[in-house]
């Protein structure tokens, strides 16, 4: 670890729902945004999202709350993971997910998983960098 470098530091908001375990919304070290992964909850706690797209859009919703909080943004982000309860909805989710990044999307992962917290369909997790002019 370079010493000269700040040390690891949470990141929290309550513009997105609280962590449902011993856990950050997001760590930031240097210039990186590291967050946890992101179901449809909304931040007072309630699920928010039938369809597997409905469920992507809340998720992505709550990621750029957090992102936000940690001095970055969707444009800042440089690769996400997303965990799929059934990859049949690999369609609709990109569907999606394109309509948050576009033609600039980031490097991406997207696994076929058994379970996700709260039986979700989607959960997306990301890794941005921190904009210093903040």
């Amino acid at each position: 670890m370079n010493p000269s470098a700040e040390s690891p530091r949470p990141v929290l908001t309550d513009r997105a729902p609280a962590p449902i375990g011993p856990y950050s919304q997001a760590i930031a070290w240097d210039r990186l945004l590291f967050t946890a992964g992101q179901v449809a909850l909304l931040p007072d706690g309630s699920f928010g999202g039938g369809s597997a797209g409905e469920q992507t859009r809340q998720a992505l919703h709550n990621l750029a709350k957090i992102l936000e909080a940690g001095g970055s943004s969707l444009g800042g982000v440089l690769k996400t993971t997303i965990f799929l309860q059934n990859m049949d909805d690999f369609a609709e989710v990109n569907g999606v997910y394109a309509e948050f990044f576009g033609q600039s999307a980031p490097a991406r992962s997207t696994v076929q998983v058994a379970r996700l917290p709260k039986d979700a369909l989607v959960e997306i997790e990301a890794i941005a960098v921190v904009d210093r002019r903040q």
